[in-house]
């Protein structure tokens, strides 16, 4: 069709005229509506980002003598980031005289596997790595399916308060709830991590006679 007729016709029908192939012989075109086309293509890809998922590789560090109380917390943790899909890396930490005695962190970490076999599996084995003993757990669970279903409980919940809260602001005081619930999960295990580095540092401070005696 000659380039005149074709912009006529897009003129009659209100559409743009626009080039998809050009490198094809005769040029190919299409009449289109072009701001359409560009919104829907960038809302494709929106979801496309929206649903991708990207492996993350969590740390949990513990001590071979940690309290049962630090332990519960400790491994709430790990559940947590196994249920959204991630993997955990689990590193146990010796100081001094503790170096001598493996079989303590290796029982730990047996201990935690099989505390949370029902979300996760040993991908990596116990391994000595100088003065830590690590072990790698990564989820039953893939990364979409934890981000679907998690979602799906966000949805499950807005829909529930804004059955109690059909008020103007309703909406946006949900996000805000949501948003909330999950800054404050990040900055607990983010104080517990912080918590257990300054542990390790007030340790190496008070005991510097036992480990010159080990040397």
């Amino acid at each position: 069709m000659p380039l005149a007729k074709a912009l006529e016709l897009a003129q009659e029908y209100d559409l743009d005229l626009v080039e998809v192939a050009a490198t094809a012989r005769p040029p190919v075109c299409k009449l289109m509506d072009y701001g359409k086309f560009k919104y829907e293509s960038a809302m494709k890809a929106r979801e496309a980002r929206k649903n991708q998922a990207h492996t993350v590789i969590k740390e949990m560090k513990l001590r071979p003598k940690i309290d049962p109380h630090d332990y519960d917390t400790k491994k709430g943790h790990v559940v947590r980031f196994l249920k959204q899909g991630d993997k955990v890396k689990i590193t146990i930490m010796f100081r001094g005289r503790e170096q001598s005695r493996p079989e303590l962190g290796f029982r730990l970490l047996q201990r935690l596997a099989n505390d949370v076999q029902d979300l996760g599996f040993v991908e990596s084995s116990a391994k000595q790595d100088g003065r830590n003993m690590i072990m790698v757990l990564g989820p039953h669970k893939k990364k979409t399916e934890a981000m679907a279903e998690a979602r799906a409980i966000a949805d499950a919940r807005k829909a529930e308060r804004q059955g109690r809260n059909t008020g103007p602001d309703a909406a946006a005081d949900d996000d805000a709830a949501l948003e909330a619930e999950n800054a404050a999960a990040e900055a607990e295990a983010d104080e517990a991590d912080d918590a257990e580095d300054a542990d390790e540092t007030d340790a190496e401070v008070e005991q510097p006679t036992e480990v010159s005696q080990d040397a």
